[in-house]
């Protein structure tokens, strides 16, 4: 009865605490909360410009998922809510919500969008734009494109809309070059673009990302100066994201051919092992490039990996080499105002190099507000070089009294150089960030050393004739030296940069920027002693000289960035002075000289933004174009008499104003894409040349000497003469050039044809002196290509084109020529797939050339075969034949400066046939998670660490 009445009295007690704490007040609704959420379809992927709309007994909102697929919406009245998501192509998602009215921030799950099928002729469209043209950077989903399984990068990004992809790994975006490749936001194995596009599979990735990179301080600060490189920016698919990816390929063939290559990855969020290596002797100038065969190799390593919350390192190493040889024939003419030097020239060339590169990247995240980066690195290179050739010259001159200055000289010899280089150096980068939002101050300051060694020698014989046949000879001279050159240069630079917010999207920005740059270089060139046979030194032809460059650089700039526009307009004031000193080498006294300057140029950078998929952009830069110390030297270079050079130490440095802009446009819907660009240089003091063509005695006059004591006697004879070239530098204003580049394309029927017209036009207009006599030259050329591309079903893979070359120039030079160059080219590539695991591949072209004497008109075949093995087809067996009609035979035609011609015809031994086995294997582990949730990625891809 005691344990009944203990129990009971116990039970009194807690009932009336528990009645006590029931009977505390709640604390009240808030009268506003912030609701936020993701939108996906069915992929995982995040869908761009969604229409969301919330309701609840006293809201009414809406608005549109940003470029990362969230929405966000603010001062929502009531916590229980309905909320409608549509977009083009998918099922509308509703849903109601009911939430704690007490929460400040409610962030709703991930919704995800079905996609809704229109039966009318199967197609499935698709909300999310394939295309974003976000701030300085395009973006292509990379699900829109369809490769076969096994593929690599490469094979991927040549389908996405003004992507062009060279057979050497090189990348174009909108006719411009692309220079640096990363993997979700950090350089990957070394920054190398063609070692991204062949060795990462086309299946990890999910967007593709062209970047207008103005380097770590912009991207941390958001002041951007200069101008920027093209960066490719590969995000891997989430469960694409932690594993391991292999490739070997191993291939054979006739003449000494061979292909290896290998490359292994391991990715783990940010912690991403590289091994790629190759080594290949194949030729290189198919199509039309560079002439001769080729072995080359590239082993490299790299690592990157978050330590820590607060620390990341990205390190790389690689190794190179490189040999060729090549024979090739030349043929053209230089212009001058006396007339045009007419030349003729064969010979061949045997190169070799090597050189390794290491850099070591620590970013330390202090705290919230401070953020230091440290990256040194070090590098050496050395090469070798020897040729041999025979050149015939004629030079039809006469001055302008009509004189003639004929001369006919034939040379031949050969010559070799080694030039060793080392260099390293350190970058550091310090940004701290005020409790104040957008207020912020950056340091960056760089410092490198590097020692060159460069040694040469040549062998030349020099024949003169009276007329344009060998049949009058009239004297021979010969010239056999040996110099050696030493180079030291230290650089420094350090920037501060500070940024003041004005108001919401208003920012104030103040710069100041030094650098200094430290020369120290040595030539001493010897000659052969005919009498002893021994070389000897010639103080004469020696140099002993150092200079310096010091620019300061003071910037003020105003800056807005809107949702929709973004404008920096402002001024720097460019401070540069240049001193040098070289030694005499008769008084072995220093004789010294100095030059300063100062100019104050506008800053000027805009952008709009009507949509994600639509921008134009306009930038204005300014900058100085130093002088070469060969140009200011206070000596004249006689080390080749026949081209003698005559330093200006007076010379001012040149000045580039350069404006460029670009429209960008793609039309989601129809799948089409419009890309326009443009830009225009302006020079004031544009170093130039003002070369003078001087006639010297070849052979003296003597009178004639009569017959005596049985000797013949000698006839009289008048003096001969040889011209020689005196070059002289010299500040020219009036240069400008211009020019565009435009990109159309359509895609139809699901990406199975997609039609392509792109091209550029530029012209050139550059002032320059001959004989001290001003002249111009003008250059007009004309890039077109139209193709599409066709792939009708998995199986067929069809890519003609036809290309649209034209290069004309003209000169008001005296006497001067002008030229036009033009090539057709008709060509198409492909692929076949038939019985499941088999593939024929191809490539032809035909090129047709005029403007040039003895132009070729060749036809390059290429043939391919392959069999796939294994059940996931990962094993394959591969044949390819290289021009198999034998006809890589080009003429190629460049323009030089003085208005003159060269033609360069290469003999490549480019038919040859290749057998070999190519092994692809992966292994992924899902998406990277951390303490059990998955892990939260920025823009770039790279994951955060929480």
């Amino acid at each position: 009865m005691r344990k009944f009445l203990f129990v009971i009295t116990l039970l009194i007690i807690l009932s009336d605490q528990l009645f006590a704490q029931s009977s505390k007040p709640l604390p009240p609704p808030l009268p506003s909360r912030e609701v936020s959420g993701v939108v996906k379809d069915e992929k995982g992927e995040t869908v761009i410009g969604a229409l969301v709309v919330l309701k609840s007994a006293v809201d009414t909102l809406r608005g549109a998922t940003n470029e990362d697929g969230v929405f966000v919406f603010k001062d929502v009245k009531k916590a229980a809510f309905n909320v409608t998501v549509s977009s083009i192509g998918s099922v509308t998602f509703v849903k109601k919500y009911l939430n704690s009215d007490v929460a400040k921030k409610i962030v709703l799950d991930p919704i995800t969008l079905k996609t809704e099928t229109n039966l009318l002729n199967e197609v499935k469209i698709n909300g999310t734009p394939s295309v974003t043209y976000k701030t300085d950077t395009v973006e292509y989903r990379a699900s829109d494109y369809k490769v076969r399984a096994n593929a690599t990068l490469d094979e991927l990004v040549k389908k996405m809309e003004g992507m062009e992809v060279g057979s050497d790994g090189s990348l174009v975006h909108q006719g411009e070059n692309v220079v640096k490749a990363k993997l979700n936001g950090k350089e990957f194995a070394g920054g190398s673009i063609s070692q991204a596009l062949k060795n990462l599979p086309a299946d990890i990735v999910e967007k593709i990302q062209i970047v207008d990179d103005y380097g770590e301080q912009a991207a941390r600060t958001g002041i951007k100066t200069g101008l920027p490189q093209k960066i490719l920016n590969i995000t891997t698919k989430p469960d694409r994201s932690v594993g391991i990816t292999g490739r070997t390929t191993d291939q054979y063939g006739n003449n000494g051919r061979f292909n290896t290559q290998i490359s292994v990855q391991r990715i783990d969020a940010n912690q991403v092992i590289s091994v790629i290596g190759n080594a290949k002797s194949t030729v290189d100038g198919i199509g039309g490039g560079n002439p001769g065969t080729t072995k080359t190799g590239s082993p490299s390593i790299s690592y990157r990996d978050q330590w820590s919350k607060k620390i990341q390192v990205n390190t790389s190493y690689s190794y190179w080499f490189s040999n060729n040889n090549s024979v090739n024939t030349q043929y053209g003419f230089n212009n001058t105002s006396l007339g045009p030097s007419y030349f003729s020239q064969h010979g061949g060339n045997e190169s070799k190099s090597h050189g390794q590169n290491m850099h070591f990247q620590m970013d330390f995240q202090m705290d919230s507000l401070n953020f230091l980066q440290l990256n040194p690195s070090f590098g050496t290179s050395a090469s070798s070089n020897s040729n041999n050739y025979t050149r015939d010259q004629i030079d039809n001159f006469r001055d302008s009294t009509g004189t003639s200055l004929f001369q006919h000289r034939l040379s031949n010899g050969t010559g070799y150089s080694s030039n060793e280089n080392k260099n390293y150096g350190i970058n550091a980068l310090y940004v701290h960030l005020f409790r104040k939002p957008k207020r912020n101050i950056s340091i960056t300051l760089n410092a490198s050393h590097s020692d060159s060694q460069a040694d040469g020698g040549s062998n030349k014989l020099y024949k003169y004739f009276a007329d344009s046949t060998q049949n009058v000879h009239l004297r021979d001279s010969t010239i056999d030296v040996l110099t050696t050159r030493n180079n030291k240069n230290s650089s420094f630079s350090g920037t501060a940069t500070y940024t003041e917010p004005l108001a919401e999207f208003s920012l104030l920005e103040l710069r100041a920027e030094l650098s200094q740059s430290n020369n120290n270089a040595r030539s001493i060139q010897s000659e052969l002693d005919t009498a002893t046979g021994k070389l000897v030194e010639r103080p004469d032809l020696s140099n002993i000289y150092n200079f310096s460059t010091t620019q300061s650089r003071y910037t003020a700039n105003y800056r807005y960035d809107g949702k929709k526009v973004n404008l920096s307009i402002g001024a720097t004031a460019i401070d540069y002075k240049l001193v040098g000193t070289k030694v005499d080498n008769n008084t072995f006294q220093n004789a010294g000289t100095s030059r300063t300057n100062f100019k104050i140029i506008p800053a000027f950078r805009f952008s709009y933004a009507w949509s994600r998929t639509q921008r134009i952009q306009l930038n204005y830069n300014g900058a100085n174009i130093d002088p070469e110390f060969q140009q200011i030297q206070p000596f004249t270079d006689r080390s080749n008499p026949n081209n003698i050079i005559v330093g200006n130490p007076n010379l001012d440095p040149g000045f580039n104003h350069a404006i460029n802009g670009s429209y960008n446009n793609y039309i989601a819907n129809s799948r089409f894409n419009i890309s326009l660009s443009a830009y225009a240089n302006f020079y004031t003091n544009k170093i130039t040349t003002n070369t003078l063509n001087i006639r010297t005695i070849l052979t003296a006059a003597h009178d004639s000497i009569p017959p005596a004591n049985g000797n013949p006697g000698i006839p009289a004879a008048a003096a001969t003469y040889k011209n020689i070239n005196e070059v002289h530098f010299i500040n020219l204003g009036g240069s400008h050039s211009y020019g565009g580049g435009y990109g159309i394309s359509k895609q139809l029927d699901d990406r199975r044809y997609n039609i392509s017209l792109n091209g550029s036009i530029n012209y050139d207009y550059s002032t320059a002196m001959s004989n001290n006599i001003l002249y111009h030259n003008t250059a007009w050329r004309f890039d077109d290509r139209f193709g599409p591309r066709i792939n009708p079903n998995d199986n067929i893979e069809i890519n003609p084109y036809v290309g649209y070359n034209l290069t004309r120039t003209f000169t008001t030079s005296p006497k001067g020529y002008s030229s036009l160059y033009q090539t057709t080219k008709l060509a198409i590539d492909g692929r076949m797939y038939f019985l499941k695991t088999y593939q024929v591949n191809y490539s032809a072209s035909k090129n047709f050339v005029s403007g040039i004497q003895n132009a070729t008109n060749p036809f390059v075949v290429n043939v391919g075969f392959q069999k796939e093995f294994l059940e996931k087809r990962n094993l394959v067996l591969t044949f390819d034949v290289f021009d198999l009609l034998h006809q890589n035979s080009f003429i190629r035609q460049d323009v030089t400066a003085d208005g003159g011609i060269t033609n360069t015809i290469s003999s490549t031994l480019s038919r040859y046939f290749m057998v070999g086995l190519r092994l692809n294997l992966q292994k992924w582990g899902g998406r990277p998670q951390r303490n059990g949730k998955n892990m939260q990625r920025r823009g770039d891809g790279s994951f955060i660490y929480n």
